[in-house]
């Protein structure tokens, strides 16, 4: 037989489809990506990803954790364009906002794993195409039918919906263009996923939005969900390979009595210290381990961890739900201590905040710029956008008392900077009112629990005694959940730290101000939530909110009335736009040369004659009067002080401007005959003159004699 006949050269496809707000999603399932373990296309509208999964062969036995990777590719070429640097043209490192979406798919399908599987799984997702619909949700669409119609063993499908709401109006849009999410007029936009009725992921930007509408907003997706689940669980059922079983390994028997003896005696004791931060829980996991090691050498070490684990989280669980029992001995709903500063760090800081929650603290630190200091943007989703409001986030190895590589961004950086920075972006004042480029930076100095949400706050009071006018003061706060195996007791904990964080079942971070929410996050470690918990975690969250605002408002009631003297002062004129080429000047020989004389350090020019003057010591002021005087049309009547600069034998010209002279006749000098003008006037004279004439070529024509009679004195008379 031959190698062609074998084969058949024709593409194997099936194509499904059904509709999602509107639109028509198409899912094909080809031998495109043969290799892979499972793969489909997405198309929705004219996006289109292709989603691909494989799991190895091999279990890496002596990890602890799930080895999961979700890879989020962008490509220029799903855009139209070349892109890249003018020396690169081909991608690089992820964008922030492929990260950001990478996240969003590892979050959604990551807990539906079961967690002793130790074989690599890998889910890339690749944007072959980009229009009005944003890829992230064919992202875990595509992620969710690649898995689950390979043979990788999984508790999925699970779905998403984006759903944005305008203000003023009760609707929801489901999957909102990106034009839709950019209007002025968005209330908020929120990402939601999960299944069966229940959620385990949401990301949320906002206006201050109240939390009865966010509670309907998780309803209504959850009941758009279900619809795009119907669809996935009919292709899977029809195509779907037949899953590998990876059986939960079992525990060795021998094991029993000495987990019994070393761990269990003491594991109570361990975890409930009364004391935040207490590490008592890992020292008796490490004795535990290496009794193991010493008594039963060669043991795999997942099994030994595992057991450990499994207790652990069945008391932690136990007394939360049961007793309303926390490790550390707070109450259900009660904050760690709260401190909050705003400034003291350093005069040459534009603005600082320092907040601490319990054994979380946080550094934040404002920076102030020019309109030329936005950052650039240009992507396959965003292109040539001008960022003025930016935050970053910094979390070194130390503040968690572990050695570690310094300055190296990762995922979960971007990932907590986005969310603050989402966090903030609604009260941050518009470019009329403060024409600065803002930069903020969160350094996590010390970790016990949300460091995003403390970044919020330290942020909020960074920008404060920075002196910029924000809307109003904003903090977070991240609640847990402890939750019973039948999903029937559960108990909701406000401001989660080490056991609860690590054991518990919900991270739900939520930051807003005193009106509504203005960003919202959650990752589950379970299948989902159940809707009718919502709202209890939104409204303990909004009195947990109320308490740390107050802590804020008391350290500094509102931002200082002027910015930081080291920062520089912005001052903004207006030309008309026909003006725009000769501020500019020849190759721009005319702006520079402003910028020489007066040290000012930008000056930013828009379309519509919008100039921005960035610059110290007084530089903007100068540089703004020469722009003013370049660009100002004279009138007959107006009057200036003007500086001699030329003696003719007929007059005098004279500068009244940076760049405009006026000839003043030998008639116009005095009410008197001159029958000289060197007699009455010289070189470097600063006199009065007004504005006689301007003929049909511009040209000024000046008298002193009308602007002060009196100003030269007849020769030979006092």
């Amino acid at each position: 037989m031959k190698f062609v006949d074998w084969y058949q050269q024709s593409m194997k496809k099936k194509e499904f489809s059904t509709i999602v707000g509107g639109k028509t999603l198409t899912a094909t399932f080809s031998d495109l990506a043969e290799r892979a373990n499972g793969s489909v296309m997405l198309r929705y509208g004219n996006t289109v990803v292709l989603a691909t999964a494989v799991m190895s062969k091999e279990s890496r036995d002596g990890e602890d954790f799930l080895p999961l990777t979700v890879d989020y590719e962008e490509k220029f070429y799903a855009s139209g364009q070349i892109l890249g640097s003018r020396f690169v043209r081909r991608e690089g490192k992820p964008s922030d906002e492929a990260i950001l979406s990478g996240r969003i798919v590892d979050r959604t399908i990551r807990p539906l794993f079961d967690h002793w599987i130790r074989n690599e799984i890998q889910s890339i997702i690749t944007v072959l195409s980009i229009e009005e619909d944003d890829p992230d949700m064919l992202g875990i669409w595509g992620a969710s039918l690649a898995i689950g119609t390979s043979h990788i063993p999984w508790n999925g499908p699970v779905s998403a919906i984006r759903l944005a709401k305008m203000k003023g109006d009760d609707n929801f849009i489901i999957n909102p263009s990106y034009k839709i999410r950019e209007d002025k007029n968005l209330e908020f936009e929120l990402v939601a996923c999960g299944k069966d009725g229940k959620i385990n992921m949401i990301e949320l930007g906002g206006n201050e939005v109240p939390e009865e509408t966010v509670a309907k907003a998780l309803q209504f997706a959850s009941e758009e969900i279900e619809k795009v689940q119907d669809f996935q669980n009919k292709i899977i059922k029809e195509i779907g390979k037949k899953k590998l079983i990876i059986p939960k390994p079992e525990t060795p028997k021998e094991l029993t009595p000495l987990f019994k003896e070393i761990v269990l005696a003491k594991l109570e004791k361990q975890v409930f210290t009364g004391v935040p931060g207490d590490t008592s829980i890992e020292a008796l996991k490490k004795e535990w381990l290496t009794a193991v090691e010493e008594k039963f050498p060669g043991t795999n070490i997942n099994l030994p961890i595992d057991l450990f684990e499994d207790a652990t989280n069945e008391i932690v669980h136990t007394e939360a739900i049961e007793n309303n029992r926390r490790a550390d001995g707070r109450k259900i709903d009660e904050i760690r201590p709260l401190y909050a500063q705003a400034g003291g760090i350093s005069p040459i800081l534009h603005g600082s905040g320092i907040f601490y929650r319990g054994q979380t603290h946080i550094l934040t630190a404002l920076t102030l710029g020019g309109p030329s200091d936005t950052q650039i943007i240009d992507g396959i989703e965003e292109k040539n956008v001008q960022k003025r409001f930016m935050h970053h986030y910094n979390f070194p190895p130390f503040s968690t008392g572990e050695t570690g590589r310094a300055s190296s961004t990762n995922r979960r950086m971007i990932g907590h900077g986005a969310l603050a920075e989402k966090a903030l972006v609604p009260i941050i004042p518009d470019q009329e009112q403060f024409p600065y480029t803002i930069r903020l930076v969160s350094e996590a100095l010390s970790s016990n629990g949300s460091t995003s949400m403390g970044s919020v706050c330290g942020s909020t009071l960074a920008l404060m005694d920075g002196g910029v006018p924000i809307k109003k003061p904003v903090a977070g706060i991240a609640s847990g959940l402890m939750l019973s195996e039948d999903g029937k007791k559960y108990k909701v904990l406000t401001d989660i730290q080490g056991p609860e964080d690590h054991y518990g079942d919900m991270d739900f971070k939520v930051a807003g101000t005193l009106e509504g929410i203005t960003a919202m996050q959650m990752d589950v470690k379970v299948g989902g939530i159940p809707l009718s918990i919502f709202p209890e975690a939104l409204e303990k969250a909004r009195l947990a909110r109320i308490q740390i605002l107050k802590v804020i408002t008391e350290a500094i009631l509102e931002p200082r009335p002027e910015i930081c003297a080291k920062a520089p002062k912005i001052l903004i004129i207006r030309i008309k736009p026909d003006q725009i080429g000769g501020v500019i000047g020849s190759g721009g020989k005319t702006i520079n040369d402003i910028k020489e004389k007066t040290g000012v350090e930008a000056i930013d020019i828009e379309d519509d004659g919008k100039i921005f003057i960035t610059g110290k010591n007084g530089s903007a002021e100068k540089a703004k009067k020469i722009i003013e005087e370049m660009t100002h049309e004279y009138k007959r009547g107006e009057k200036f002080q003007g500086e001699v600069v030329k003696i003719l034998d007929f007059g005098a010209f004279v500068r009244i401007g940076y760049n405009a002279e006026g000839l003043v006749h030998i008639s116009e000098i005095a009410p008197f005959r001159v029958d000289r003008v060197t007699a009455v006037l010289k070189e470097g004279d600063k006199v009065p003159v007004v504005v006689k004439e301007i003929d049909e070529r511009g040209r000024i024509s000046l008298s002193i004699k009308q602007a002060d009679p009196n100003f030269v004195k007849q020769p030979g008379k006092v």
